[in-house]
């Protein structure tokens, strides 16, 4: 165990993974565990929270599983007000939560489109409504949103929702991060490049290999300068340096977590 976040409390949303393995958000809520922090994990899926909290707790750290669709106001709000009843402040919300929706403008449905942009989107705009305040009475706090390198170039997938939202995450968090510098509250976001996580799996395997994971996994690993993919950890260890102290006069930032791939791409 670390000291890295030594007394803080964390949010972390999206905590749970959509399969077997690590995804960003269970990575990161262990992560933040491990250097000291006590962590509300939240998802959707309570039995994935559960399983989050079950890894933090047996390795010695603080952990309470929560049960939120956080795309709904009152779910939000309700998850905001848990975690100050059970630990009393929120010093580091870290916003996770995302899906994949296939598809450009003619393809993808309206409902799609508002589905995508609803989670991604809407979900970060509701937790920083009801953690600010918080973190403004507190006199200091640190928001890290997962954006993506979809937001700013095509990656020869269309999924125009969810290029679009991780774009709107971009500039909700520079807005964030400048109409709070004044109150020491910081936010940055960090764009994770291809990575091999559940939710990929899940999503895009129909479209690279007609749902052959070991090839869809070959040809994502092969589009990336440094041979392969990322993983979970590599997202979750550069969310651990925005959290901490050691980022103090960081913010509004992206933080580029993709092996050189947008470098190719520019």
């Amino acid at each position: 165990m670390g000291d890295r976040l030594k007394e803080k409390v964390a949010i972390v949303t999206g905590a749970g993974s959509v399969g077997p393995g690590w995804g960003n958000g269970k990575a990161t809520a262990v992560l933040f565990a491990r250097e000291g922090a006590s962590v509300l994990a939240a998802d959707i899926n309570p039995d994935a929270a559960q399983e989050t909290a079950a890894i933090i707790d047996q390795e010695g750290g603080n952990c309470t599983p929560h049960e939120a669709d956080v795309s709904h106001s009152d779910e939000v709000e309700r998850m905001v007000e848990r975690c100050l009843e059970i630990y009393g402040r929120v010093d580091i919300l870290h916003n996770n939560v995302g899906i994949v929706d296939l598809g450009g403008c003619v393809e993808a449905s309206e409902e799609s489109w508002d589905r995508v942009m609803n989670v991604n989107l809407k979900s970060m705009f509701l937790t920083c409504k009801f953690v600010l305040p918080h973190m403004e009475r507190q006199g200091k706090g640190v928001i890290v949103n997962i954006s993506s390198v979809a937001s700013s170039r095509w990656l020869g997938v269309p999924y125009v929702s969810y290029s679009a939202s991780k774009g709107a995450v971009n500039q909700l968090t520079q807005s964030v991060a400048l109409q709070y510098a004044a109150k020491n509250i910081r936010a940055n976001a960090i764009l994770p490049g291809f990575m091999h996580t559940p939710m990929v799996t899940k999503s895009l395997a129909d479209f690279y290999a007609a749902g052959d994971v070991e090839k869809m996994v070959e040809i994502r690993d092969c589009s990336c300068p440094m041979g392969k993919m990322g993983d979970a950890w590599d997202v979750a260890h550069a969310a651990l340096f925005l959290a901490s102290d050691e980022a103090k006069y960081i913010t509004g930032t992206e933080l580029v977590v993709d092996g050189g791939l947008t470098c190719k791409a520019a």
